[in-house]
């Protein structure tokens, strides 16, 4: 499987696109002079007022990836270019101002939050820093949106995070990345640490968000049932590389990829008379200090060939604006290509 290849990106022409990531690789140092690439050549384009969903197991890379948009820390190569400006190659400043209308909601919604800070004093920093309006028009638009988010500013904006539970610390790290208004605002898997009722809760508020205030989201996650009713597309990783791209609909009636089927495969079904099936998979998982040559699903992957091992596949459409890296995709009709 691969990231490699463009062939799923819009042209700016034709679609608003507001985030373009162009071979985006994200290296780190292992030690003795050696590093390894958590994300190699990841492609991926978000159209203004869409909602991207970034899917994967633990470790292919999603939050990796997250932060190299925010160049939290920059991309070791590539190109991130938001709203026509290429982040990547950007001043201190000019980031800074760029990042008031590129926010992020990060994963654990506790250690996110300053713990000497008083939450009024935490949502307000952002406005404080570009200093927009007087202290009392800041002060008037943080209560706002902590009412926005489901929280009495009177009750809650005196107190510290650790007075609040998990669920309402996430409402405040929304608080805080709405309210200096952004056009695009990454979700980093930002349901993943709550209980299931409390996740309901917090994707409710992140639709009604994007659709009072227009966002555009790329919203991160290991959980696809949570994916498909959020996105309008879909993403799928697998070890630092993209490997299928399509709708929801589309991905999750007629995947693909054998690593997607794999993925949905393993999606828990309530009803106790389903017989359980084994995973089409095989292996275990490779290192990413030393990923497989070629396609670095095919250790673990029931088709692979010879070519497989040599030759890395591209990104290529193999139905309508459905696009996967693999050489022998699935076929309803006809069954895998061979």
């Amino acid at each position: 499987m691969a990231g490699s290849g463009t062939a799923h990106m819009r042209s700016a022409d034709d679609h608003d696109v507001l985030l373009s990531v162009r071979d985006l690789t994200v290296e780190y140092p292992t030690g003795g002079g050696r590093t390894f690439a958590a994300v190699s050549d990841v492609n991926l384009d978000i159209v203004r007022g869409e909602t991207v969903g970034l899917v994967g197991e633990s470790g292919c890379g999603k939050s990796t990836v997250a932060k190299a948009i925010m160049q939290l820390p920059r991309p070791t190569s590539g190109v991130v270019t938001f709203d026509g400006r290429d982040l990547s190659a950007a001043g201190k400043s000019e980031l800074r101002s760029s990042r008031r209308r590129l926010q992020m909601i990060f994963q654990d919604p506790i250690s996110s939050l300053n713990p000497l800070r008083r939450v009024r004093r935490i949502v307000s920093e952002g406005l404080d820093i570009i200093a927009e309006g007087s202290r009392s028009d800041r002060e008037a638009k943080v209560d706002a949106m902590l009412a926005t988010v489901g929280l009495d500013p009177d009750t809650v904006g005196d107190r510290r995070p650790h007075e609040f539970s998990g669920g309402q610390c996430q409402r405040i790290s929304i608080a805080r990345a709405m309210v200096v208004d952004p056009q695009l605002v990454v979700c980093d898997e930002p349901v993943s640490a709550l209980d299931v009722s409390v996740q309901a809760q917090i994707l409710n508020l992140l639709e009604d968000m994007k659709e009072q205030y227009q966002l555009t989201l790329l919203f991160i996650a290991h959980d696809l049932a949570v994916v498909k009713n959020i996105s309008d597309r879909v993403v799928v990783m697998y070890l630092g590389k993209i490997c299928e791209i399509a709708d929801p609909d589309a991905l999750y009636s007629t995947p693909k990829h054998p690593y997607t089927e794999a993925l949905l495969a393993s999606i828990p079904d309530p009803d106790p008379s389903v017989t359980l099936t084994e995973l089409p998979l095989q292996g275990e998982l490779p290192s990413p200090h030393s990923p497989p040559s070629g396609c670095r699903f095919r250790t673990r992957c029931l088709r692979a060939q010879s070519i497989c091992a040599s030759v890395e596949p591209t990104i290529r459409e193999v139905a309508d604006s459905h696009f996967v890296a693999c050489h022998f995709p699935s076929t309803p009709e006809k069954g895998p290509l061979s």
